[in-house]
């Protein structure tokens, strides 16, 4: 961490003294790097940008910014926000309507000389495509255009570190999907350091070089988003990416029996359970050497089909298992089909 623009270190936090919200946790994000911090609602992620922020007293650890430490546990020492010099961006985008787009941008310069104020504030709209706005007010813009003024005035002091907590949320899924690709551009050419807050997994695999993945206030998993999907730590973490298949079995000699064959379980021993993705099954024909089910429902998902098939295993256990197809048309309802489990696709974790 000693090289990061940000880094926290096994801070944590509680509210009124007995709802501990955060623990033990660090994070560091790298100079022209965005970091995603990822959880389901409640998890503390929020309260960790805010303790990043300086909106929170940090209790315990350590914040230091570019080396330098700004909050202190310990000392109950806490630079105020204004003096760490970071962009935020918050959910509700937070413009004052009596204000222009351009005067909002250039609330945060206050220190600077009128025409550097009035200049900087254009420079940052032209970054996010709002030249042309910068004498409108804030009532006259549609949701994506209030992001994008938000972002702006976050940007116009030139931060090197840039906080942005659930800014797409508010958005309807068409907006939001170009609104954050507009933002990942525009955070990418400004080289900030940028900690983005979402509850979102595929917000997050699609901006974050890398993520970190937190659950009751404590970090369960971190690494490049392609790493964090393909190699869950734990089942919280396979399971929060997307929809998943569970069996149960017992690990022996290295392996797992399922009714879909058997699953290297290196290091397990006793009960398991096997989780999958849906992806990681194949519909064939019926050939006898696979497990047989029945499809009872297929529905389009937009780019696949996601196909449920009941079954049974050996021991009269029914299964209700989830397909992923791309490509091609789904097998009718009722149609008897073999299933075909990719080992390597599977995640096996102790009962």
């Amino acid at each position: 961490m000693s090289g990061a623009a940000l880094a926290l270190e096994a801070i944590g936090h509680s509210y009124d003294g007995t709802v501990e919200v955060v623990s033990n946790f660090s994070l560091d994000v790298g100079a022209g790097e965005i970091v995603c911090l990822l959880g389901p609602s409640g998890c503390g992620k929020s309260t960790v940008l805010r303790l990043a922020a300086g909106l929170e007293p940090l209790q315990t650890g350590l914040i230091r910014l570019h080396g330098e430490t700004v909050a202190d546990g310990a000392t109950g020492r806490s630079e105020p926000p204004e003096r760490r010099k970071v962009g935020l961006v918050f959910q509700d985008f937070a413009l004052f309507p009596h204000l222009t787009v351009a005067r909002n941008v250039a609330f945060g310069l206050s220190t600077l000389p009128e025409p550097e104020r009035t200049d900087r504030a254009r420079e940052a709209l032209a970054q996010v495509g709002m030249a042309d706005y910068a004498g409108a007010y804030p009532h006259a813009l549609s949701g994506g255009q209030q992001q994008r003024v938000a972002l702006a005035r976050a940007l116009a002091p030139r931060p090197s570190i840039m906080l942005l907590d659930e800014p797409f949320s508010g958005l309807d899924a068409r907006l939001r999907e170009q609104i954050r690709d507009d933002t990942l551009r525009v955070l990418k050419r400004s080289g900030a350091a940028t900690l983005l807050v979402t509850h979102d997994p595929e917000e997050a695999m699609f901006m974050a070089d890398r993520i970190f993945l937190m659950e009751a206030g404590q970090l369960m998993q971190s690494g490049p988003p392609a790493e964090v999907y393909a190699r869950p730590a734990s089942a919280f973490a396979a399971m929060f990416f997307s929809n998943i298949n569970e069996l149960e079995g017992v690990v022996k000699e290295g392996a797992v029996t399922t009714p879909l064959g058997p699953v290297p379980a290196p290091g397990l021993a006793g009960p398991a359970k096997v989780l999958f993705r849906p992806e990681a099954l194949e519909l064939r024909p019926l050939d006898g050497a696979h497990l047989a089910g029945t499809v009872t429902e297929a529905r389009f998902i937009g780019v696949a089909w996601l196909v449920r098939v009941a079954a049974m295993s050996e021991d009269g256990k029914a299964l209700d298992l989830q397909v992923r197809m791309t490509g091609g048309h789904p097998p009718a309802v009722g149609q008897r089909m073999s299933l075909q489990l990719d080992p390597t696709q599977a995640f096996v974790f102790g009962a």
